[in-house]
């Protein structure tokens, strides 16, 4: 008896706890979902689904505040972080992996060891790098710009995306390298022709990671933005919030809720590439 039921429980406890997963990650999101729509400045007030819908939240969102203009300064900051990052880390990553050079096996190793120290360690380096940037350029770049912003943002993201593309590019075959070179092909022109094409399921992760990282990302430009019109949203969003005795929450949730549009498109776009990018990465090392 226990032997025929045993499968049915095991699948029954399956589900349930994947059942139990998802509630525990839709929960916020529809509580927020249904904030931005009451007529209430509160997240913990009334029921979860509001009795009266309103788009009033999202009216004086778009009217009263500066959403715009922090959506606009975000994508900036999230588009050309990705391409910086994306032309680093791909030709990096074919270097590390098809050519041997003086040097090589300490610079991979001192590339992953620059993962191990959290961000937050050279808050105050970035900073003053900021400041010496700022003074060199005339203000081009540095303090309060988002070309700043977008080269720390960009270098951090090097060393994690270079080892993803190198285990990628290990993984394809070298001898459609070798028919190019044998054809006459020279070093770039057998990357950009033959090798690059190959590259959209990790040129993908890359590019998803480097968007979304700055996209909901609050420390830095908190720290490094000083002049309310070159806000991004994550930073825009705490001015509902950041009053002792005036909170907006319904607002702040209509915000978050239309600032998870891009964050959407992105993944979604990208998606089908997520699972081959990462798995083919991980073949060698």
């Amino acid at each position: 008896m226990w032997t025929k039921l045993r499968p049915h429980l095991l699948h029954f406890l399956a589900y349930g706890v994947l059942f139990a997963a998802l509630a525990v990650t839709l929960f916020p999101i529809v509580w927020v979902l249904a904030a931005s729509f009451k007529m209430e400045d509160s997240l913990f007030s009334g029921n979860l689904f509001p009795r009266a819908l309103t788009l009033k939240n999202y009216e004086r969102l778009l009217a009263e505040t500066p959403f715009w203009t922090w959506m606009k300064n975000t994508l900036i900051l999230c588009s050309f972080t990705t391409l910086v990052s994306l032309f680093a880390t791909t030709t990096a990553g074919y270097a590390f992996s098809r050519f041997r050079f003086s040097g090589r096996k300490g610079t991979l190793m001192a590339v992953i060891l620059l993962q191990m120290f959290p961000s937050a360690m050279a808050m105050v380096a970035i900073f003053k790098l900021l400041i010496y940037m700022s003074r060199m350029s005339g203000g081009l770049v540095g303090l309060n710009t988002l070309s700043g912003l977008i080269l720390i943002y960009a270098a951090g993201s090097i060393p994690f995306s270079t080892w993803m593309v190198k285990g990628y590019v290990d993984s394809l075959p070298r001898e459609l390298e070798e028919s190019a070179y044998i054809d006459g092909a020279s070093h770039w022109q057998t990357f950009t022709r033959i090798v690059f094409p190959l590259m959209g399921p990790i040129l993908a992760v890359v590019a998803i990671f480097n968007f979304i990282a700055p996209y909901t990302d609050f420390l830095l430009p908190s720290v490094v933005l000083t002049g309310a019109e070159k806000y991004t949203l994550a930073v825009g969003m705490r001015s509902f919030i950041a009053n002792q005795f005036s909170t907006n929450w319904s607002q702040f949730a209509a915000a978050s809720t239309l600032g998870s549009i891009p964050i959407l498109v992105v993944f979604m776009s990208l998606q089908r590439f997520l699972v081959e990018g990462l798995t083919k990465g991980a073949v060698k090392g």
